[in-house]
């Protein structure tokens, strides 16, 4: 039963990454996995209940990875930030905040308020590597932290954006540029 709603999560997942929320249904994962949509129904009464489970997944993975680097120099654990997005540009994805902000006002309130949380999870970790690696000397960039990882994580969001319409080369320049802009790509 779990195995079945895990296969379900990660199938909605892949779909929100590839198409977006609104370009899926409950058929487009029943069909592949092989199952009714009832049993879909039975773990995620509603579509805003599995857009909320897979929003819970990517945050426990995204906590899981920050905690393992919590030791590490800021300069690996943004390196963890970059390699996951750089995963998703290998598999032709994008992220899930990169999937779900088009489609953010027309999403259900609960789920507003998820991805919100993770959007500021992520922001407030990348805030904090910076300005930690920043006081290491680390990194380098003028201006408030917090504005920078703004930066950081835009310009991630859109280099897996563009390299679908411009080519996957795009991807590498701009996550290189970004690393040489924080003094970190040497």
């Amino acid at each position: 039963m779990q195995d079945t709603k895990e296969r379900i999560v990660s199938l909605a997942d892949q779909l929100i990454k590839s198409r977006g929320y609104n370009a899926f249904s409950y058929k487009d994962i029943s069909d592949p996995l092989e199952i009714k949509n009832a049993a879909i129904h039975y773990h995620f009464p509603t579509k805003t209940d599995l857009g909320m489970a897979v929003i819970d997944v990517e945050m426990q993975h995204f906590m899981a990875g920050t905690g393992k680097l919590a030791a590490q120099p800021e300069d690996k654990q943004l390196k963890f930030l970059f390699d996951t997005f750089s995963k998703k540009h290998k598999e032709g994805l994008v992220c899930l905040m990169g999937s779900l902000s088009p489609d953010y006002d027309t999403l259900p309130e609960p789920l507003q308020d998820k991805i919100s949380g993770l959007s500021a999870a992520i922001l407030e970790w990348t805030t904090g590597c910076l300005e930690r690696g920043r006081e290491k000397g680390l990194f380098r960039f003028e201006g408030e932290a917090s504005d920078r990882a703004l930066l950081v994580i835009s310009n991630l969001l859109a280099s897996l954006l563009l390299s679908r319409v411009m080519g996957s080369k795009v991807f590498g320049r701009i996550t290189h540029q970004l690393l040489r802009d924080l003094g970190a790509g040497k």
